[in-house]
Parts: C-alpha cells; structure tokens; sequence
C-alpha cells in the first residue's frame, strides 16, 4: 500500500524543486509533475519525491491530524 502524505511548501529552488514541512519533518520533492502550479504556501500530497496534487488546507489539516492519531495510537 502507498501513502501519499499532505505536506506545505516552505520554499522551492530554480530547478523546480520545493521544500515542505510534514508535521514539523522537512523533505525535499520534485514539482515536475503536479497537477497544477504550486507555490510557497500551497499543501501537496507528495509520494516518492514527488508532489503529485494540491490539496486545500482544511483537507491538508485533517489529514496530517488524523496521521497524528495514528502515530500517537500506534494503530499500523
């Protein structure tokens, strides 16, 4: 099963690639090939090294909840 985790664009380079912070862990994606223009700011869902979509950020803020409780509860 892949996860695609909700992260917010804290900066991006001139080669296209961006900085997002997940829950306070900062990664390193590739926005070559999402869906739509991102900038700093945005959420996107991220797999692989890549942004693959932009999410509004109420959804993002759930999502990143709801993996908070998964964590905290250890349900995996």
């Amino acid at each position: 099963m892949c996860i695609g985790f909700p992260g917010k664009i804290i900066s991006i380079d001139q080669d296209n690639y961006a900085i997002i912070d997940i829950s306070g862990t900062r990664r390193e994606v590739c926005l070559d090939i999402i869906d739509e223009e991102a900038v700093i700011g945005d959420y996107v869902i991220t797999h692989a090294g890549y942004a693959i979509h932009k999410i509004d950020p109420e959804t993002a803020r759930e999502k990143l909840q709801c993996l908070q409780e998964i964590i905290e509860n250890e349900i995996y």
